[in-house]
């Protein structure tokens, strides 16, 4: 059974490993970007470009992911799922990995990766992540419950880092 909590480190590799272009984005975003948060899944906004949809099949592949499933069926990626804008929910053998083809009002990758900057996560490994200002226009434009309860936080955060910086 794959554990409830994302291993991000073990996810985040994978996916460099394989080249996959993607940009960071919900829970594990802002913890990256000092809020005090916390998370159980990884969510990332993949480039779809046909060049990069093989390359996250090939990791989706080694993470053994399937889809979250309601009714408890084994459910393998689907690479035409993954080309559109709708969501894709995996559970692999290191955690719940989101695959989002659109964030907030229609920002995909190309929009996303205009507004992150990389992050060195340690062993020469570096991602893109969402700047925080993004990440709070985006939830102020999907204003989910989960997302009015995070808001003050990450308003805070980036309070706190304008008053330093």
């Amino acid at each position: 059974m794959p554990p409830p909590v994302a291993d991000v480190g073990a996810l985040l590799r994978a996916l460099i490993e394989d080249g996959v272009e993607f940009v960071v984005v919900g829970g594990v975003c802002a913890v990256m970007n000092g809020a005090p948060i916390s998370t159980l899944d990884l969510d990332i906004v993949p480039d779809r470009s046909p060049d990069n949809v093989p390359r996250l099949m090939r990791s989706l592949d080694r993470l053994e992911a399937e889809y979250r499933d309601i009714a408890g069926r084994s459910l393998a990626p689907d690479a035409e799922l993954i080309r559109g804008a709708g969501h894709n929910l995996f559970l692999t053998r290191s955690g719940p990995l989101d695959v989002l083809g659109e964030i907030g009002r229609g920002r995909d990758f190309a929009a996303l990766h205009a507004r992150s900057h990389v992050v060195d996560i340690g062993d020469g490994l570096e991602i893109r992540v969402l700047d925080l200002d993004a990440l709070i226009e985006i939830k102020r434009e999907v204003l989910r419950d989960k997302d009015r309860a995070t808001l003050p936080i990450l308003e805070r955060t980036l309070e706190e880092r304008r008053r330093t910086d």
